[in-house]
């Protein structure tokens, strides 16, 4: 299993920027994807972006064009780069691991088995 720690939340105005980290540790997958995940209460956890082994991206449709995911495979860390934040960006988000597989959709929770503890992001 991989252990996953997020870390860059906070709080920000609308139109300004966040990076997010997340710092994996533990053995890793040989073909994996990664993901960011942001869930609200009272919502089912959202899908927001994803890279797997390949370097293929998927975005969801409300971030296109705005949010950038990225890995830095030497430090082992995943990013999400967050620009143009809106109020509805507002969440918890979450890192994720998993083995990948081609008959998941990589944004569909059910691909991921580590998950990381979350850090809060709110743009007023």
């Amino acid at each position: 299993h991989v252990q996953l720690v997020e870390s860059g939340g906070g709080m920000v105005q609308a139109g300004g920027t966040l990076r997010l980290a997340c710092a994996g540790s533990g053995t890793s997958y040989s073909r994996y994807c990664m993901g960011w995940f942001r869930q609200t209460p009272g919502k089912e956890r959202e899908g927001v972006a994803s890279i797997d082994s390949d370097g293929i991206t998927f975005y969801a449709d409300s971030v296109k064009g705005r949010f950038t995911i990225s890995e830095d495979n030497a430090k082992r860390t995943l990013y999400l780069q967050m620009n143009s934040l809106k109020p509805e960006d507002t969440a918890m988000y979450y890192c994720a691991a998993g083995p990948r597989m081609t008959t998941i959709p990589p944004l569909d929770y059910r691909m991921y088995r580590d998950w990381g503890q979350g850090t809060q992001v709110t743009v007023s």
